[in-house]
């Protein structure tokens, strides 16, 4: 059974749910590309500036829908262990693997913020947000991401995600907002009445209309 309408439905409820970022210097970091309808009407709603940072799974030799592990735009890198030693994955593999995944990321950086730099969150409260979480992994190379860029504090906010999963990424960060923990989880789609592929021309039309509708100040802001 559907939990959200779709996307936006679920933003608007994280954005009650994290009402006490009004007003702070905050920043809001969307997963593309369903986390940027999400985060979009979390950073309009609380009037924060809205950026994108873009992980990526690592995918198994033969299946890439299997992640051995996930990196950052910045190289930062997530790998599970267990996995890599039952797959008998080379490190050969995992370097070329890395190097594809972050050939992918800078394109897809270079689309949506249209050769703007990224926005400076060194000193600033992030809350990172993305359209549902399953096995963690690019959440997990996105915390490590975002906390060597300087962050003052981490928030993960997602509609829906696994009891286990929530509550490893509790232990990660400041503070995890889920709206819906269900027992019995097999996609993140399943809990959307309409979960549609979000294109890149939706995000890049989101990120200027949050751009337009911020404005930008002398820190860089948008």
């Amino acid at each position: 059974m559907a939990y959200f309408a779709d996307r936006v439905d679920a933003g608007k409820r994280l954005a009650e749910a994290l009402a006490d970022f009004h007003g702070k210097n905050a920043v809001v970091l969307a997963i593309p590309r369903g986390g940027v309808v999400v985060g979009f009407e979390i950073a309009t709603a609380l009037g924060l500036p809205l950026d994108v940072i873009v992980p990526r799974k690592l995918g198994a030799p033969g299946n890439p829908e299997l992640a051995i592990g996930a990196i950052a735009e910045d190289g930062s890198t997530i790998l599970d262990d267990n996995l890599i030693t039952y797959l008998g994955v080379y490190n050969e593999y995992i370097k070329e693997e890395s190097e594809r995944q972050l050939a992918e990321i800078t394109r897809r950086i270079q689309v949506y913020r249209e050769g703007a730099p990224s926005i400076d969150i060194k000193g600033k409260e992030v809350i990172v947000v993305d359209d549902g979480i399953a096995t963690g992994s690019t959440m997990k190379a996105t915390l490590v991401s975002v906390k060597a860029r300087g962050a003052k504090n981490v928030t993960i906010a997602v509609p829906v995600g696994p009891p286990q999963t929530i509550q490893e990424l509790k232990r990660q960060t400041n503070r995890v907002v889920c709206l819906y923990m269900p027992e019995s989880f097999q996609a993140v789609g399943q809990f959307y009445e309409d979960f549609n592929q979000t294109s890149d021309q939706e995000v890049i039309k989101l990120l200027r209309l949050c751009k337009e509708g911020l404005g930008t100040n002398s820190e860089g802001r948008l």
